[in-house]
């Protein structure tokens, strides 16, 4: 195996689906805190009251949560559940689990901020100390376990009180928000933590056309627009975070978009490349080389896009703030094609042609090691910074028996996505870290579900808010303490 001596092997995780403690020490509430469960056949619901106080439940469509002029966020009598929390109790938890990701080895562990535990509307002069002070609770256990915190700065939890007075990153003082909450935490926590990612997976904007979301040119604008004041927001943090301390590493992150012709015909060849254009490098071009990709003008062209709200001055900032390394998320990949195909894929945030050489999960998703190599090598090969693999994982279902997950499975998913890490780093990609999504046990962010499970690290918590919370190892985890100690070079079961 090729991975380098200090390679960052761990995992991660996001606050809005982990931390619990939704109304605690502080913290205001977020967007998600409003979102029911759901399953792989039922959406997710947002549950809203209108001006003349009747109750809404509507699908939850991420990005797109802006409620009627009145409109505000309720949580209904009728038997929802709202996962995200609770979640599995970071809040209270954090020591033992921090114990246990230091028993597995980990050298990384990818986790976010709530910005409603630091800001509690979004918008207040000073920020809340008892949120600081827990943020800074978990990196000191974090730094005594010798885990290096890799900490996202916005990961799908916008504080509630900014959406409901702008809607969800419509307005530019979105971007005055933001930077100073950034500035907050960067000069807070400047000894502590290293490694920094402005906003998770910041192509989903646009990119869920690519998963059976159909939007109208006019949604399409908004999409374009909440993009750019994120583009300008990440910027400045960047800029700034280089001022508190030059020796931050800070990243982008996108979810890997990664896209097959299904046929031959060229047309279908087209289509893919320009899919992977739009869902991939447009946000990472910007983010990378500070303006925007040539073909923008072709995607804003086919949605009849004019008008969008971009400044001389945001131009010049998106050159001044480019991000030091290019870090993603890996679950699967999609075919397209320009033909009438009845054979497609369905499921939690799958859609496309069924490809007939690859197997799919229980949730729709194409299980692809392949892929990864080739994600890896395309985006190394563009952007030439540092790659990090930050979310890669195997949602299941597993089985509790006689108190071991005994989930082999799992273990025989990492197995050849490790490989194809390998085999890229022997191709020439500067690969320094991976850590695996949902490392301990979280609420499914696409579902709601407690069911689909990712973790090397089992929690007592269900899909009907039952369970007692306690944690343990599973099977994949002891396997996986051994790849960390070996650096990846034994992989057998």
């Amino acid at each position: 195996m090729s991975f380098k001596e200090g390679f960052f092997w761990g995992g991660a995780t996001a606050a809005n689906q982990y931390e619990g403690g939704w109304n605690e020490g502080g913290r205001g509430p977020a967007l998600t805190d409003f979102c029911t469960g759901g399953s792989v056949k039922e959406h997710r619901k947002v549950t809203w009251e209108d001006k003349d106080g009747k109750i809404h439940v509507t699908d939850q469509v991420p990005m797109d949560d802006t409620l009627p002029e009145g409109a505000v966020h309720y949580v209904t009598a009728d038997g929802y559940l709202y996962p995200n929390r609770e979640a599995t109790d970071f809040y209270h938890h954090y020591k033992e689990d921090i114990a246990l990701m230091g028993e597995l080895g980990f050298k990384m562990f990818r986790m976010s901020i709530s910005w409603s535990r630091i800001f509690p509307t979004g918008m207040e002069d000073k920020p809340n100390q008892e949120g600081l002070d827990f943020y800074r609770k978990v990196f000191e256990e974090l730094r005594a376990h010798n885990i290096e915190p890799l900490v996202t700065l916005h990961h799908f939890d916008t504080p509630l009180g900014l959406v409901e007075k702008y809607g969800d990153w419509l307005h530019r003082d979105y971007i005055d928000y933001f930077v100073k909450y950034c500035e907050t935490v960067f000069t807070e926590y400047k000894d502590l933590v290293k490694y920094w990612l402005t906003f998770n997976e910041i192509n989903n904007t646009i990119a869920l056309s690519l998963f059976g979301f159909s939007f109208t040119d006019e949604d399409y604008k908004k999409r374009l627009q909440h993009l750019h004041y994120q583009f300008v927001a990440s910027a400045k943090a960047v800029k700034l975070g280089h001022k508190i301390n030059p020796d931050f590493k800070i990243g982008c992150m996108c979810s890997g978009m990664v896209v097959y012709p299904h046929t031959c015909d060229p047309k279908d060849v087209l289509k893919a490349q320009q899919t992977f254009e739009e869902g991939m490098f447009y946000c990472g071009d910007v983010q990378c080389f500070g303006e925007y990709p040539p073909f923008a003008k072709r995607m804003w062209k086919d949605h009849h896009v004019t008008g969008l709200d971009i400044t001389e001055e945001d131009k010049q900032i998106l050159k001044e703030g480019t991000v030091d390394m290019f870090t993603y998320s890996y679950y699967m990949t999609n075919n397209v094609t320009t033909h009438e195909i009845k054979d497609k894929v369905g499921g939690n945030y799958a859609a496309g042609v069924r490809n007939e050489y690859l197997t799919y999960s229980d949730w729709g998703w194409a299980l692809d090691p392949t892929g990864l190599q080739i994600s890896l090598e395309k985006i190394y090969d563009r952007y030439r910074r540092p790659i990090m693999v930050v979310e890669n994982g195997l949602g299941a279902f597993d089985e509790v028996e006689d108190g071991k997950v005994h989930d082999d499975y799992r273990i025989d998913y990492y197995i050849p996505h490790i490989e194809a890490m390998s085999k890229a780093i022997d191709n020439g990609v500067d690969l320094i870290g991976y850590t695996t999504w949902g490392c301990v046990d979280v609420v499914s962010a696409g579902t709601g579900e407690m069911r689909k499970r990712y973790g090397f690290i089992y929690v007592d918590k269900h899909d009907d808010g039952t369970g007692d919370m306690h944690r343990f190892i599973k099977d994949s985890g002891y396997w996986y303490k051994k790849v960390i100690e070996s650096n990846g070079a034994d992989l057998s079961k």
